[in-house]
């Protein structure tokens, strides 16, 4: 089921799969992050190049958006490695 807030929030910020700007909005920021979180498997590690390589494909400000999704709980790191820590979870069919 979609959230239609969350749904009017990923019109607003993403055209084509690319993010045209990062919400100040934190509630929409968060919507954002959240999305965003759906790119990392959860129990898997990521060096920081292949986050920014990740988030890249969405946004150039790969730095702005790593350090958002550790503040918010999103993305967890620790010795350069980051790994997903939070965010939506579609259980498996």
């Amino acid at each position: 089921m979609v959230d239609p807030a969350s749904d009017k929030v990923m019109r607003a910020f993403v055209v084509d799969g690319r993010l045209t700007s990062i919400p100040t909005l934190y509630s929409k920021r968060l919507v954002i992050l959240d999305w965003l979180a759906q790119l990392f498997e959860p129990g898997r590690r990521y060096s920081e190049q292949m986050v920014n390589l990740m988030l890249g494909k969405h946004h150039p400000d790969t730095a702005a958006l790593r350090r958002y999704m550790v503040d918010a709980g999103f993305l967890d790191r620790e010795a350069g490695q980051y790994w997903r820590s939070g965010g939506t979870v579609t259980p498996s069919e």
